[in-house]
């Protein structure tokens, strides 16, 4: 029998190897990641960031998962909002990025669990988390569906999951914005982070992402309801919404 295959960019590997070579992407630019994420979005990634904040709404007391949390961006500013008696859990498979990010908190004086894993095999338990959120990692993931039903099940009933990702953008922008994605990434890559091939699969893993609709469809079909998404900008970049009933 003929070994499944998937994405990798735009090539197509078997699903097994997948993992692996995405963690070499994320281990090779691990500790110029937030350096490249403000030269690659003109500092937009911030306002993203910030407008998922705003709709997770976390208050005193709260159970957040921050799934492929890497630099802890989100994770830290749970932190705050959660307080002593929350949780806030940062977790990525890959021990460079999460490094990182438990470096980060520690040093911003949060001792928040820090816990490597897979996103498709949670280690946590059944109706767990009031919020649970993903925020430019899914579309690296081998099995997306699996994912986002994993995330279903360790959230509460009445929790929420959030999805920032990258998405399609505005048709009439399409066009330039390939020039920057195929050019001027892999280019700041090298220059930057001494790493082109690894931008260059960065840019290509957001075509071959599910749109808006479609991601939304995939998280109905995960079992959660009043999906909803906000475009930001101009589509590029989009954050879902789901709940658990």
């Amino acid at each position: 029998m003929q070994d499944k295959t998937t994405h990798f960019g735009f090539e197509q590997v078997p699903e097994a190897e997948k993992a692996g070579r995405v963690r070499g992407v994320f281990s090779s630019v691990a500790q110029k990641y937030d350096v490249m994420n403000d030269l690659m979005s003109g500092g937009m990634h911030r306002l993203w960031k910030a407008f998922t904040i705003q709709i997770a709404g976390v208050r005193q007391g709260e159970r957040v998962l921050d799934v492929a949390g890497g630099t802890a961006d989100l994770s830290l500013a749970f932190a705050h909002r959660a307080g002593a008696s929350g949780q806030v859990w940062l977790t990525d498979i890959n021990h460079a990025m999460l490094s990182v990010g438990r470096d980060r908190m520690l040093d911003k004086g949060f001792a928040t669990p820090a816990l490597q894993c897979d996103a498709e095999k949670l280690p946590f338990p059944d109706n767990y988390f009031d919020l649970v959120t993903v925020a430019f990692g899914l579309r690296n993931m081998t099995h997306k569906d699996q994912a986002l039903q994993e995330m279903r099940r360790v959230l509460r009933p009445g929790g929420r999951l959030l999805v920032l990702e990258f998405s399609r953008i505005w048709q009439p922008l399409s066009k330039a914005y390939d020039v920057y994605s195929f050019k001027v990434l892999p280019w700041l890559g090298k220059k930057v982070a001494g790493d082109a091939e690894s931008y260059r699969y960065l840019a290509e893993s957001i075509r071959v992402h599910p749109d808006q609709a479609c991601l939304a469809d995939m998280l109905r079909g995960a079992g959660l309801s009043r999906v909803e998404y906000f475009n930001l900008a101009a589509g590029a970049v989009a954050l879902h919404r789901g709940y658990k009933i």
